[in-house]
């Protein structure tokens, strides 16, 4: 295939940035997206030109790092994947593609597709975390769950962190990150003894972060990639409704 991409380019977070176009051909429908961007950089570094900096780490849709706005969709056309798994054969010869970086005031652009997403490690170390004693530990197969529990755990702990959610949601909230990683804690047994306090820190540090608030559209569950249900939004409001009115970790 041939192509054409529209690039956003952007030298540093303090920089002016526009989009440039470029051409890429021959494109293989077996590459993956990341390939392709691969091949334009190799063309560049030929010419002698600034290859297009983006983030990726994993290429296996585990550590949600190529975080990517294509055609007006994060991680692109597909749905329930990452960029790094979106395949070229999801394109035709002769499209024009448009990429850009996520637009959110808290993941300021590092350079040209790369945006800095330590807002959301912060919010993990205001309480996305269980609390133990140094000493012996039990056996967590000791502990009795019920399998409806333990699997709607599961389903929040597959968040990724890749920031989906914040560039489909019109607010940029990250609330479907923060209500997935809150659920995951509250659900078990092991996170409820901090669960008031860990819900009450991390809504703190997601506003002060500079997301917005959820006005429950549902474009954050769409456009995840690991489908996390806005179910979880719903649990965090009630985690955080309790944690203020009590007060305490009882």
């Amino acid at each position: 295939m041939n192509l054409t991409l529209k690039i956003w380019r952007q030298t540093s977070g303090n920089a002016k940035g526009k989009f440039e176009t470029y051409k890429v051909e021959g494109i293989s429908e077996h590459m993956s997206f990341l390939e392709m961007l691969d091949v334009l950089n190799e063309q560049l570094l030929r010419d002698g030109t600034d290859p297009v900096h983006f983030d990726h780490d994993c290429r296996e849709g585990i550590c949600g790092m190529c975080s990517l706005y294509i055609n007006g969709k994060p991680h692109g056309p597909k749905d329930a994947i990452t960029t790094c798994q979106l395949h070229m054969r999801s394109f035709k010869d002769g499209d024009i593609i448009v990429i850009e970086p996520w637009r959110a005031s808290a993941f300021p652009v590092i350079k040209d597709l790369a945006v800095d997403r330590t807002s959301f490690d912060r919010i993990m170390q205001a309480g996305g975390y269980v609390s133990v004693n140094t000493g012996g530990v039990p056996d967590a197969n000791e502990i009795p769950i019920p399998k409806p529990i333990a699997d709607e755990a599961m389903d929040a702990a597959q968040c990724i962190g890749c920031g989906a959610c914040v560039a489909a949601c019109k607010n940029a909230s990250a609330m479907l990150f923060t209500s997935a990683k809150v659920s995951q804690l509250a659900l078990l047994p092991q996170g409820h003894a901090e669960r008031k306090r860990r819900a009450l820190a991390m809504i703190e540090q997601h506003d002060a972060e500079g997301f917005g608030a959820c006005t429950n559209t549902g474009a954050c569950e769409a456009e995840c990639p690991k489908e996390i249900s806005i179910t979880h939004i719903a649990r965090l409001n009630r985690e955080y409704r309790a944690a203020a009115f009590s007060g305490s970790e009882a």
